[in-house]
């Protein structure tokens, strides 16, 4: 995506596969003033956690001595750690583990978005991007099942169509969107690539120069959407 030599870029989960792939790739880029790499991981000015909002703050103070950003992507997520992993029914619902996932999934990126969407330009093109997932999709759930990641990756879609109507009386050429970026080879999917069609899991370099690709071709009136990795909307 191309940037602006007086505005910055954020990617939250920089030190995750795809994240890490946003963060190199706009490096390389080069047309941003500044790219910042935040996550749980790293240390200092770069530390950032989901679940701490004081962290998140102290992020976006840090960014706020500028250049101000005008592309932010929260490349975060959440489906199996330890040894849960995603219910695949009604039994194994737990009530931490769901309020974990949308922890995690929504209320982080919505934290993020209430600390950051403030920084960004009042005028002009600008990018608010949170990575969802087509499972979230209301409208295209088929097979049922993975109930918490669902949920809050539906809530996380929910809570970005409002900030984007929220954000757009603010600065009427921002962008608020969620993104599907399909099956990437990352730690998040890697229990489950056996699963995956032929020619359907794709390497984080890819996946991340695609969606920058269609962030950059996103016009303010898709705000408030939903795209998969080849620009197509996504129903809610």
């Amino acid at each position: 995506m191309s940037g602006s030599g007086t505005s910055s870029a954020v990617i939250i989960g920089a030190s995750g596969g795809i994240g890490g792939a946003f963060e190199a790739a706009l490096i390389e880029e080069g047309s941003f003033a500044k790219v910042h790499g935040f996550a749980r991981s790293r240390s200092g000015a770069q530390h950032l956690d989901l679940l701490d909002e004081g962290s998140i703050a102290a992020a976006a103070a840090h960014v706020a001595k500028g250049p101000p950003p005008s592309l932010v992507i929260v490349a975060t997520g959440l489906l199996h750690e330890g040894d849960q992993g995603p219910e695949k029914a009604l039994r194994d619902l737990d009530p931490a583990w769901l309020a974990k996932v949308h922890a995690v999934n929504a209320i982080g990126p919505a934290l993020v978005a209430k600390h950051f969407l403030p920084l960004m330009p009042r005028a002009g093109r600008s990018a608010f991007a949170a990575l969802s997932a087509r499972i979230g999709s209301i409208t295209d759930n088929r097979l049922g099942g993975w109930h918490g990641y669902r949920a809050s990756k539906a809530a996380l879609n929910m809570l970005m169509r409002n900030l984007a109507i929220e954000e757009q009386r603010r600065n009427d050429r921002a962008l608020v969107v969620t993104l599907h970026p399909g099956t990437v080879d990352t730690a998040l999917s890697r229990p489950f690539q056996a699963h995956v069609a032929a020619g359907k899991l794709f390497d984080a370099e890819r996946a991340a120069l695609q969606l920058l690709d269609v962030i950059e071709d996103l016009k303010p009136h898709d705000s408030g959407k939903f795209f998969d990795f080849e620009g197509i909307e996504i129903p809610f």
